[in-house]
């Protein structure tokens, strides 16, 4: 139809046509008229006819161009096709303007917000952002976490690249809500073990907590309906019961004609536990016993009668429960409660008051005769266990009824998971205070040991060998030196040390060292190591990584030394560690990603357990006085945490059950960018060359230090060596003398200074003179430095140094400025 139309559309209207034929019958009367020739006028006229036609041909087959059609997206269909009521669905595009979301996207984070810009707090807004970009360079990115502003509700996300130009990006949330207690209860109810107890006359049913029956035991139905195959799963679970005047509990169908009931209530959730945001609340366990119930079977505790399949039942359920009896004796225990008590290979004391520490058996004896002699209830009381004295737990009480010498259920949920996590989390906290500590001490530390050594250096100037005071002063030097050395391990720990990563091969690092380490070790420990194929790259120091793996090598030496064995083994292996299998270990402080692990094991006597979790402090050690610092596996801890890796210590456990050894596992990540070379030249913190050394042109210095012994020494070194040297105590001093007219070659600053520090006075000073050098004295590292401050014609030397040194590095500065 639309195709016909537009064909007729190419015709000429009519009154086109019929002016075109009069005016063709007048041109033939002109042409016979003034030609007096019929033949002549009627050829005319037929070639001017033939010509019409064809025209009026040519106009009709001619092919019209075809509009250009505009496609719009139709988002409603795509809008149908994610709804989802448990997956968060947006489009955006290149612009991150959002093209569509789903309702559940709607209501988790408003439609106003789009990815990446959603209401979530600060580290996984930044998330957002690093995985858009991610998704838009390699087509697709997953993120493990991220937080709602109060903490209180956490998603995963999925993003994919799509669209017919990829030009968009499809976001997936999904809600992280911790699993229940109640996960797996309904096919045990509904299988075999509902079946055996119902024939013991033990009826359960699974109740949400609006009261609604989720599952239960075969002969429950028939019991409060009459109808076996009647389907009771989501029925009120109060009107399957009745009651008589006494309280006692009937099933509706049966009456007061049928067997009393003892109700036992167990809350499928942890006591004291708070559910995150948005997750269900527990259901419940209920468990109705008839009052005639026979009981037999000796149980572990005490020799006691109790229903079987009611053990059976407690056992399978992941919430550690326990039965006692009017005595306040154990009965039975599940797996879960033994091993929240820590008594899993121990088995159970009579009385659970032998549990707790001595300030809080009588408070849980008399609670638990209370509640087995007084009237049913429940209740909870926070306790401290003997085998964890410094945590307290809560612990649940509830009396029960009808279940023979059953008269007290214990609920204690299992928090050894959360006690390793809050554990990691205490011990990473303590490190970085501990860091940020030595990282301070080392700092003015070094600010003393500059004013030693250079002082030293200067009175050497006027002594020679020989003389009575030289050999003091050289013995004060080399003191002076050593304790440099101190620092610098502080500083290793607290990451805050300068390193030169390249990017290498942790074999190659090993074979370099491996030749002083078969001569550490002697000839009483073997020495052997292993490699993994196709290991990935890491971005590290190798001068650094060569101390590592020294420093854990001769502290493994120490140990088997140490020990009764007359030889032992050290081996040092490197593995490939891929993304999933750190998913598998499930470290949570260890981001999922591709890792190459250096390993370092011996056949010593291990780590005592108390000791495990103080290894990496500073100045900690077990070995005898005088025979260690205790700076070793802390200068481990802060290069490894440095090059943005992860070290863990651990015992190997023999076959008797004790540690056959100790394992120290460092993990670096694989560098995935472009390939660096492996030697970067010279940091500006490194001795210049000598030939800069002879620079004697002289020059106007400004000198800026807050420390008076410091700014002494460096002033009085500069000075000799043929400076003009102008000094200020801070960084706002030092910034009038350039802004009110000072002319000068350089300027030798301190960083941290009080009122104003080095990098703000350098920005300053940048401004009125933007081409002086500067050059920055400081205890820290040099990338902290930087990341402060990157400027042009900006150096480094790092504290202690000597008067030699400092000469040396303004007179190579000032030589290139020439």
């Amino acid at each position: 139809m639309i195709g016909d139309l537009d064909r007729r559309s190419t015709l000429p209207p009519v009154p086109l046509l019929l002016g075109l034929l009069l005016a063709l019958a007048l041109s033939v009367g002109m042409v016979w008229i003034l030609g007096e020739a019929s033949i002549v006028a009627a050829a005319y006229g037929g070639s001017l006819l033939v010509l019409l036609i064809a025209g009026f041909l040519v106009a009709r087959i001619r092919p019209e161009p075809e509009a250009a059609q505009v496609v719009t997206p139709d988002w409603s269909v795509t809008l149908s096709a994610i709804e989802d009521p448990f997956v968060a669905v947006a489009i955006t595009d290149r612009a991150n303007r959002m093209v569509c979301a789903n309702e559940t996207y709607v209501s988790w984070f408003t439609a106003s917000h789009a990815p990446p810009s959603m209401p979530v707090d600060h580290q996984s807004r930044e998330g957002l952002v690093e995985a858009a970009r991610k998704a838009w360079r390699e087509g697709s990115c997953e993120i493990g976490l991220i937080v709602s502003p109060d903490g209180r509700r956490r998603w995963s996300a999925l993003l994919e690249r799509s669209g017919r130009g990829d030009d968009y990006i499809v976001w997936r949330f999904r809600e992280l809500i911790d699993a229940k207690l109640d996960d797996g209860v309904s096919e045990m109810l509904t299988g075999a073990l509902g079946t055996v107890l119902s024939r013991a006359g033990i009826e359960a049913t699974l109740v949400s907590p609006d009261g609604k029956v989720q599952a239960t035991t075969p002969g429950l139905a028939e019991r409060a309906t009459g109808d076996p195959d009647m389907n009771i799963t989501g029925h009120d679970f109060v009107q399957l019961l009745r009651s008589d005047e006494r309280d006692r509990i009937f099933y509706a169908k049966e009456g007061q004609q049928g067997t009393p009931q003892t109700l036992v209530n167990v809350p499928l959730d942890p006591p004291g536990a708070e559910r995150l945001s948005g997750a269900d609340e527990a259901s419940s366990l209920i468990l109705l016993v008839d009052s005639g119930v026979s009981l037999g079977g000796p149980l572990d505790g005490g020799g006691r009668a109790a229903v079987p399949q009611l053990e059976a039942l407690l056992s399978a359920l992941p919430l550690g429960l326990a039965l006692t009896d009017r005595d306040g004796r154990f009965l039975f225990a599940n797996k879960a409660f033994l091993r929240a008590v820590g008594r899993k290979t121990k088995g159970l004391p009579q009385y659970p008051s032998d549990l707790v520490i001595n300030e809080d058996k009588g408070a849980l004896a008399d609670s638990v005769r209370r509640f087995g002699k007084g009237p049913v209830a429940n209740g909870d009381m926070s306790v401290r266990l003997s085998s964890e004295p410094e945590e307290s737990v809560l612990i649940g009480l509830a009396g029960v009824r009808g279940i023979g010498d059953v008269a007290v259920l214990l609920s204690l949920s299992d928090s050894t998971e959360e006690k390793r996590l809050r554990d990691q989390v205490a011990q990473a906290t303590k490190m970085q205070a501990v860091g940020q500590l030595a990282g301070g001490v080392a700092h003015d530390f070094n600010n003393v040991l500059t004013a030693i050594i250079g002082y030293c250096d200067l009175m050497l100037l006027r002594h020679t060998p020989g003389d009575s005071d030289y050999d003091d002063i050289q013995q004060i030097r080399a003191n002076s030196n050593r304790a440099a050395s101190l620092t610098r391990q502080l500083l290793a720990f607290s990451r805050q040390q300068t390193l030169r990563p390249v990017v290498l091969q942790l074999p190659d690092v090993v074979s370099e060292v491996s030749q002083l380490l078969k001569r550490l070790m002697g000839e009483r420990i073997e020495f052997t190591v292993r490699h993994d194929r196709e290991l990935g790259p890491v971005r590290a120091d190798p001068q650094q990584l060569e101390q590592v793996i020294v420093n854990l090598a001769v502290n493994a030496r120490d140990a088997m030394l140490s020990s009764d064995a007359a030889k032992g083994k050290l081996t040092l292996a490197t593995r490939r560690v891929s993304k999933r299998d750190v998913e598998r270990m499930g470290i949570d402080v260890m981001p999922p990603d591709d890792y190459t692990a250096l390993i370092i094991q011996d056949t010593g006597g291990g780590i005592p357990p108390q000791v495990l979790t103080k290894i990496f402090e500073p100045f900690f050690t077990t070995k005898e006085q005088g025979k260690g610092t205790g700076l070793g596996l802390s200068t481990v801890y802060g290069i490894v945490k440095q090059s943005n890796g992860f070290i863990f210590a651990d015992n190997i456990p023999g076959a008797d059950g004790n540690p056959k050894g100790a394992r120290f596992t460092v993990y670096l990540p694989v560098y995935h960018g472009t390939q660096m070379p492996a030697q970067t030249g010279p940091s500006l913190s490194e001795e210049p060359d000598r030939g800069a050394s002879e620079w004697g042109g002289g020059g106007k210095l400004l000198l800026v230090e807050d420390e008076d012994m410091v700014r002494a020494v460096a002033e009085r070194a500069l000075v000799r060596a043929g400076y003009s040297v102008t000094t200020a105590s801070d960084g706002e001093e030092g910034l009038a003398c350039v802004a009110n007219g000072g002319e000068f070659d350089m300027v030798v600053s301190d960083v941290v200074m009080p009122i104003m520090d080095g990098p703000a006075m350098a920005r300053g000073i940048r401004r009125v003179k933007p081409e002086i050098p500067i050059l920055f004295m400081s205890g820290y590292a040099e990338e902290q430095l930087r990341r402060d401050i990157d400027i042009e014609n900006m150096h480094f030397m790092p504290k202690p140094f000597s008067v030699q040194q400092i000469n040396a590095k303004v007179a190579d500065i000032l030589s290139a400025k020439k």
